[in-house]
């Protein structure tokens, strides 16, 4: 098997400017009257969820998406009949006056997506089952055998290129990573190499072809693997002379609410960050007309984002941006080493006098029994610049102070204090173990980089006031790993007041980025350039602000503190209401912290869309459910009705369950 480390030696950068936003240049892909790529801007897409057999629900939820901002929209076609309905569809929405290019998703059946074809603007086909069956055996093909299933795949694959060139057709070659063909697994590996492999070996037969009006996604669950296997394919269609063809961006089944949102922006937003992207869609297990302005707002901050100010350039690289690897650092206390990422609430703002303040955070003091209690999202310290705590703090957090307000406590040793760069190269007092620097890139002259390398107390609290934030903060980790500096790193970044969508998406752009790349051992939102506001209402952001952080930490696959759930956003496909059913599991299961769930609406996205998930609930029929561990049935055909109980029992069974009256709430 070709590992990935076999074929990512002397590779080149997969985007223009790791330092200066620049979009990536692509060809122009004709989708009827909105084209793609080229030098068109970036698009917004969503997908249905009715049936695509009701033609008028269809073509009524096709509308709302539309006046949410979509700009191409997506209809299941499992078979022939839901293709051929495609064209009642059109003419309903043409006769209505909306021009919106339709866009055909198939699996599985080659023969409705050759009818689709002929019908809608685009087909996206997922080369993991266009051809293939998976039944998750690895087979030993020699070089013989390989070439004979790929003249196998040409030959159910060329007919419908041949409609697409006819008829003006475009075509998304969408691979994802849980469906991944046995045959490709067992070649490449579950890996990003084997994601960008399984859509080139389509890619190649569509260029044989001479048909080019191609878009292109690597799409999965799990945010490293997702941005990974779009940057290896960037750098595989460059290295093997292939068209610059537009990038189709989405996390496959980010869930519900703030961790779907979260979970799309880490892993959309990092790609956009370096200039990648055509198109975005955001998998929300919500309406799809939800979808597009979540999108937007990706979208927008790219608008102007050229005239950023100037960041030197990074000729090389010092990390592997195919890989996941941790930036290796020294653990000092809780932070850094092997130590989990921190959360760190800022609190400076206001001053703390009660002990409930600290709800917002994580933490509960219980009075009868005089004690404290911490949840999941309990944050690991708190900054109070100039306001310090008047009452005794519980034992899993700590207070960082200004240094001059920290030199002047009594109790110096069980708070810690936070300078600026010039305070610490020239302080005249510090804390024995650890010291918090607050710094900038542009402050890392040769002379603190030195004393930065040599102290064994310093956290460093990163931040940036660039609006291409993350790519300075990046340079900045850049010149640490140069200079051989190993100081923990907290990264630090302030929003001005805005939606919670938007300060949600752009945090976990700006922070979640990094952390895809191994950049980061902590995390503070700072609140310094929010307008003053009452108590109250600080306390309410503070809960948003923490749970946000350990939202990005978890997304980012950094740190698990929470049940995930991996929960497709619907489609004509599903046999249960997804949102409902997400709601009764959660209800059920939030308290096992860490463990993975699929809740997928059908086959399609079952064993393959999940194959990040722990357990799965799958629909394998009207009111019957399949169950899953990991990627094997534990049992067929449950009813709904019973279905959450019994996935319960093969939790229990597992080892894995907690009665939830056991967690600290």
């Amino acid at each position: 098997m070709n590992t990935l480390a076999d074929k990512i030696a002397n590779t080149k950068l997969y985007c223009d400017s790791l330092t200066q936003y620049s979009r990536r240049k692509t060809i122009e892909v004709n989708i009827g009257d909105v084209p793609m790529g080229g030098a068109n801007p970036i698009r917004v897409q969503s997908m249905t969820t009715i049936d695509t057999m009701d033609t008028l629900g269809s073509v009524e939820q096709t509308i709302r998406m539309v006046e949410a901002g979509c700009e191409y929209v997506r209809i299941t076609a499992p078979s022939i009949k839901e293709a051929e309905n495609l064209q009642n569809i059109k003419k309903e929405l043409r006769a209505r006056g909306y021009q919106v290019p339709l866009v055909a998703d198939i699996h599985f059946t080659p023969n409705a997506a050759e009818v689709a074809a002929r019908i809608v603007e685009k087909v996206r086909v997922n080369p993991g089952n266009y051809a293939d069956k998976k039944r998750f055996e690895t087979i030993d093909y020699t070089d013989a055998a390989y070439q004979a299933e790929l003249e196998r795949i040409r030959e159910k694959f060329i007919p419908l290129v041949r409609i697409c060139k006819e008829y003006g057709t475009a075509m998304r070659i969408g691979t994802n990573h849980g469906s991944l063909s046995d045959r490709i697994m067992s070649r490449y590996g579950d890996n990003p190499l084997g994601m960008v492999e399984s859509a080139l070996e389509f890619l190649r037969i569509c260029e044989d072809e001479n048909y080019y009006n191609i878009v292109l996604s690597m799409k999965s669950s799990n945010t490293q693997v997702m941005v990974q296997a779009y940057r290896l394919l960037v750098n595989r269609l460059n290295e093997g002379n292939f068209k610059a063809y537009p990038l189709h961006l989405g996390v496959t089944e980010a869930g519900e609410a703030e961790d779907g949102r979260i979970k799309s922006a880490v892993g959309i937003g990092t790609l956009l960050e370096d200039g990648l992207g055509d198109t975005v869609r955001v998998s929300l297990t919500e309406e799809p007309e939800f979808e597009a302005p979540v999108a937007q707002t990706m979208v927008n901050r790219y608008t102007t984002r050229k005239s950023h100010a100037v960041i030197l350039p990074v000729e090389e690289s010092p990390i592997n941006p195919f890989v996941y690897e941790r930036r290796t650092s020294q653990e000092i206390e809780t932070l850094g080493g092997s130590q989990v990422p921190r959360v760190i609430a800022d609190f400076s703002r206001i001053p703390l006098n009660d002990y409930k303040d600290l709800k917002s955070i994580g933490h509960f003091y219980l009075p009868e029994p005089d004690k404290w209690r911490m949840n999941d999202l309990g944050a690991d310290f708190i900054y109070t610049g100039k306001n310090p705590v008047p009452f005794m703090l519980p034992m899993g957090l700590k207070e960082i102070q200004d240094v001059d307000v920290w030199e002047q406590s009594v109790e110096r040793e069980k708070v810690l204090p936070l300078f600026t760069v010039n305070q610490w190269m020239h302080k005249k007092a510090a804390h024995s173990h650890l010291n918090f620097v607050k710094a900038t890139l542009a402050e890392f002259s040769a002379e603190v980089l030195n004393n930065l390398k040599e102290s064994s107390s310093v956290v460093l609290m990163l931040h940036t006031s660039n609006t291409h934030a993350m790519a300075e903060l990046r340079r900045a980790f850049f010149v640490l790993i140069e200079a051989g500096v190993q100081a923990p790193v907290v990264v630090v970044r302030s929003y001005e007041a805005g939606s919670e969508d938007t300060l949600m998406i752009h945090a976990a752009t700006d922070v979640g980025g990094l952390l895809i790349d191994g950049l980061g051992d902590g995390i503070m939102l700072s609140t310094e350039l929010l307008p003053a506001s009452s108590k109250e209402e600080f306390l309410s952001l503070a809960q948003f602000y923490n749970n946000t952080a350990f939202g990005i930490l978890q997304a980012a696959r950094t740190r698990m503190s929470k049940t995930e759930y991996i929960s497709c956003p619907s489609c004509g496909r599903t046999l249960f209401d997804l949102q409902e059913t997400t709601a009764m599991i959660r209800k059920r299961t939030d308290h096992l912290k860490g463990i993975k769930i699929g809740i997928m609406g059908c086959i399609v996205n079952g064993p393959g869309e999940m194959a990040d998930a722990d357990y799965g609930y799958v629909g394998s029929g009207k009111g019957k459910i399949t169950l899953y561990k990991g990627k094997e049935v534990m049992k067929k055909f449950v009813s709904s009705e019973k279905a959450v109980d019994e996935l319960i029992a093969i939790i229990r069974e597992d080892g894995k369950w907690i009665e939830p009256e056991m967690v600290e709430k």
